[in-house]
């Protein structure tokens, strides 16, 4: 990170911001937030929270300001990771941010406070666990004033779960069009009609999403039901309904391209657990702090490393093998991985105000090992990539590489070829180290006993 810098996707909120020095991460709070600050450090909230898990901690630092003329104080939060948005997260770390959410809400409305917004931006997945990492989403309860933070919770959950739970899981994919969550106007026509039926999705969804047609440019607080101001303010009857609204969302991945990978990879017994084994040994000899696994499907090379204590993303473009990741991410209580949904070939871009808002998914961050296994046929073949941009590529993501070549009479680069002509007279494996050996050198090959596919470890030059 650029030192000295503000952070640019840090504006909107004149409580504070976030900037960059000497390449740790700060967060400003101006004066204007003083006492609402106070009061969540004074009153017990803050405590509470991060004993549950759900606010990032952070610790008071004597560091010079941003901004000096409006700064009350500087402090420093625990630093994510990786930081991911909410269109890269499955459908369960999508569901599990909005309950989270709701639990925090809950949190501050017994110490007097209430979240000012519901942004998915800011929950992050950190340990393994959804938490809150914006400090100054908090503001002082007021009475007889609505939930502030209800209108933007369903948009950018309640939503987006409707539709990948009734329609299509891919529908999360608006969220990166939409980066204030879809709208709900939106929403209430695309889902079915039965969703009206239901009266939590009739209420949250199509009511309001009526409710905001009806009010629009007029001057009424659509932030509660109906456009109704609480006469009691924050009710818990609101959150609780919208608690039982998400629980009950389901959607289930069997029927995605790969979430049935331990049942459909082509190799034998023999070769899966040589390769698990050739891979253990890589980690074993580098001993990396993070790794990258490119097309990860399920996890379960991924699991190599974080099983090590070793920061693992785990990309891979299938919702289905996504959300299984996930999902026994959470069962085994597993701290160091984190699956994402992410598509190498069209990955998140930069978005947002003046391209900066959000980052692309390379802008924030690298590993220090990379994990290719798998993969290369699909990006060669399927998508017609060269091997030279391949490797470009791959060098730019960490300093080292495990590759996995699967030859052309493989039998799945033989289904891939199936149904179109073969146009790759350099797809061979004397041409993937030709164009490799450009950018890496080669450290190691090894053989996937009971396979013809290889394993190769690579440094960066």
């Amino acid at each position: 990170m650029t030192k000295n810098k503000r952070e640019p996707a840090s504006f909107r909120d004149p409580s504070g911001y976030i900037f960059w020095k000497d390449n740790q991460l700060y967060r400003q709070i101006n004066l204007r937030y003083q006492s609402e600050y106070d009061l969540l450090m004074g009153s017990g909230l803050y405590q509470r929270l991060v004993d549950a898990g759900l606010l990032i901690p952070h610790r008071k630092v004597r560091v010079e300001p941003f901004d000096a003329d409006h700064a009350y104080l500087v402090i420093h939060p625990e630093q994510i990771p990786f930081i991911s948005y909410p269109y890269e997260w499955s459908f369960s770390q999508l569901q599990d941010a909005a309950l989270a959410t709701l639990r925090i809400q809950k949190h501050a409305l017994d110490y007097g406070m209430s979240l000012k917004d519901s942004s998915g931006y800011n929950i992050q997945f950190w340990k393994g666990q959804p938490v809150l990492i914006d400090t100054l989403s908090f503001e002082i309860l007021e009475e007889g004033k609505p939930w502030m933070g209800y209108r933007q919770f369903c948009q950018h959950f309640l939503a987006p779960l409707s539709l990948m739970s009734y329609k299509d899981v891919r529908l999360s994919q608006l969220l990166r069009i939409y980066l204030d969550g879809i709208p709900l106007d939106m929403a209430s026509k695309l889902l079915p009609f039965r969703t009206r039926l239901n009266f939590s999705l009739l209420t949250h969804i199509h009511l309001h999403a009526a409710a905001q047609n009806r009010y629009a440019g007029r001057e009424v607080d659509l932030s509660s039901p109906k456009g109704q101001i609480q006469e009691r303010g924050l009710e818990e009857g609101i959150i609780s309904s919208l608690e039982s609204s998400v629980r009950k969302l389901e959607w289930h991945p069997e029927h995605t391209a790969w979430a049935d990978y331990a049942a459909t990879h082509s190799y034998s017994d023999t070769a899966f657990n040589r390769k698990k084994e050739i891979i253990s040994q890589y980690l074993d000899r580098l001993e990396p702090d993070s790794v990258w696994d490119l097309g990860a499907n399920v996890g379960e090379f991924s699991r190599l490393a974080s099983q090590r204590g070793i920061r693992t993303v785990a990309f891979d473009f299938d919702p289905g093998a996504v959300e299984l990741n996930y999902r026994q991410c959470v069962e085994e209580g597993d701290e160091k991985l984190l699956p994402l949904l992410i598509d190498l070939t069209n990955p998140s871009p930069d978005i947002g105000w003046h391209n900066q808002e959000r980052h692309s998914v390379y802008e924030r961050g690298g590993a220090e090992l990379i994990f290719a296994l798998a993969l290369i046929h699909h990006l060669a073949i399927t998508n017609n990539t060269p091997l030279e941009k391949i490797a470009s590529f791959l060098s730019e993501l960490g300093d080292w590489l495990v590759i996995e070549f699967i030859p052309k009479d493989d039998p799945q680069t033989q289904q891939l070829l199936a149904s179109r002509e073969d146009i790759f007279s350099e797809y061979s494996q004397p041409d993937f180290e030709r164009m490799f050996q450009r950018y890496f050198h080669i450290e190691d090959v090894e053989e996937i006993t009971g396979s013809e596919r290889l394993l190769y470890l690579m440094k960066k030059k």
